[in-house]
């Protein structure tokens, strides 16, 4: 009886530890991954090899030159041949949103019950109508996109806070005090174009037209390069020929007549380096990270660059539109033929989206890249000391902070890797009521809509540039001529193509 009993026993024993056994070996993921030769993938990160061990997975990692990706992706999606499980890098824009609706990508909606942390930060968030617009015309989204919290504020109105000081000035608030800073510094320096452009008048264009009620031209947030977004109704309307436009071109005109805006609109970026160091130009509507590069450039002493919030105009303060969605993983059809594909679902789910992974994936491991001074995170010496900066060292060092990886982003927890400066711009710029607008829905077309309105699009916006520069540069007068204007992009369609559009928004 005894020796029966010591059977049984070590039976169960056995059959007791199988589970754990089972455990010990990691779920195995191929992946694809879109590879920057400006930050290629390293298997041995500290952040990708912490991921692995702590949540008992093996991430099988094909880096794709970034050039090659989509079509590499495109193709695997669409014969399903060598496809991997999860597609890192990705979305459902362009060719994607076909091969979705034709069955080639898992619509990951249908499994929501599986991505518990996913759905805790977009509640969390409050992107849950930003994730619904992903959605595609079967009422179904097919990945699972990366998620902010607050979007970043990196590039603005740059103007000499060292002139600012110096004349008394305070910081613009407004296009009114944008105007007479510009004002007061052409009767100073009669020879100068006090507000300069980079590269073209698109990053100008798009970086001011929201304060102004829309957003039209090469670089509209719509995509349409004619139709701009109410954001009270939810629906477009025709900014190209619409009042906010009319006022907006106005104050640039009138800029351009005064000799305040730079007539050399299209240039290099060393023409505009230039201008700015040597006193050509004061102000320019760029990127925070080019700033000291600018100042580095000039002889003028005492120089300061500074970028400030944006500037309120005739319908509120606001800056170019982002979304607080990104692109993220995707599974290729053929992985929900696995036999665990809830645990590879529910992995993903976790190594991206969980609170102690997106931790991971940001600033490393507690004890090795920061401590803990309170709330405040504290980096080592060698990360402090990193002459590129935080931000580009731990991408390089450590694997944080690069898009493919990192999935969950908190602005507040961004800019401990940035100067405080920068930091403290973000903090005024996120206290202020919709600043960064979000990027409006695209529409769901079929193909015969779709080329009807990519027809009109093409003229219509060909149009509006050719009036645009005219009424820039006066070579139309605003007042006399615009009624010709909205006549002649009646008569190319803006009317029908506002029509396709809010007939086939998804808001």
């Amino acid at each position: 009886m005894r020796k029966f009993l010591s059977i049984v026993l070590s039976v169960i024993l056995v059959l007791g530890l199988i589970p754990v056994l089972a455990q010990e070996e990691p779920i195995e993921i191929s992946v694809y991954y879109s590879d920057n030769a400006t930050l290629p993938f390293r298997d041995d990160w500290p952040a990708f090899v912490a991921i692995q061990e702590k949540y008992n997975v093996k991430l099988n990692i094909d880096p794709i030159p970034i050039a090659d990706y989509q079509t590499k992706a495109g193709l695997a999606l669409s014969t399903g041949q060598n496809a991997p499980d999860v597609i890192l890098y990705s979305s459902t824009a362009g060719a994607n949103a076909s091969l979705a609706l034709n069955g080639a990508i898992v619509p990951i909606s249908d499994y929501a019950d599986w991505t518990p942390h996913f759905n805790a930060k977009v509640k969390e968030f409050g992107l849950e109508e930003n994730v619904e617009s992903l959605s595609l015309s079967d009422g179904k989204r097919y990945y699972m996109p990366a998620l902010y919290d607050i979007p970043f504020y990196d590039g603005g109105l740059i103007l000499r806070e060292d002139y600012l000081i110096e004349k008394g000035f305070d910081a613009p608030k407004t296009y009114d005090d944008l105007y007479n800073i510009l004002k007061a510094y052409k009767e100073d320096y009669p020879d100068s174009y006090p507000l300069t452009t980079i590269v073209a008048p698109r990053v100008l264009y798009r970086m001011t037209m929201p304060s102004f009620g829309l957003s039209v031209g090469l670089n509209a947030a719509t995509g349409t390069g004619t139709l701009s977004w109410d954001y009270d109704k939810k629906e477009y309307f025709a900014g190209a020929i619409s009042d906010e436009y009319k006022s907006y071109i106005t104050f640039f005109n009138k800029l351009y007549e005064e000799g305040l805006l730079d007539p050399e609109m299209t240039q290099d970026a060393t023409s505009t380096s230039q201008k700015l160091a040597t006193g050509k130009a004061m102000a320019t509507y760029g990127y925070y990270d080019q700033i000291g590069g600018w100042e580095q450039g000039s002889d003028i002493e005492g120089l300061k660059l500074q970028m400030y919030p944006p500037l309120e105009g005739t319908k509120g303060a606001h800056h170019q539109p982002k979304n607080r969605t990104g692109v993220g993983p995707l599974f290729p059809i053929g992985t929900s033929k696995r036999d665990d594909f809830e645990q590879v679902v529910r992995k993903i789910d976790e190594i991206f989206f969980s609170d102690e992974a997106a931790t991971i994936w940001c600033i490393g491991i507690e004890g090795d890249s920061y401590t803990m001074d309170g709330d405040t995170i504290v980096y080592n010496d060698a990360i402090k000391a990193a002459p590129e900066g935080i931000y580009k060292y731990m991408q390089n060092a450590y694997g944080c902070g690069g898009d493919c990886f990192q999935k969950v982003w908190y602005n507040a927890r961004e800019m401990t890797k940035y100067d405080e400066n920068y930091a403290a711009i973000n903090a005024k710029v996120a206290a202020m009521p919709d600043a960064i607008q979000y990027i409006p829905p695209t529409p769901s077309f079929d193909d015969i809509t779709a080329e009807e309105a990519s027809l009109l699009q093409t003229k219509l916006l060909d149009t509006f540039e050719v009036w645009n520069d005219a009424f820039l540069t006066g070579k139309k007068d605003i007042e006399k001529d615009f009624d010709a204007y909205v006549k002649e992009m009646k008569e190319k369609g803006i009317d029908e193509f506002l029509k396709i559009y809010n007939d086939n928004k998804k808001m």
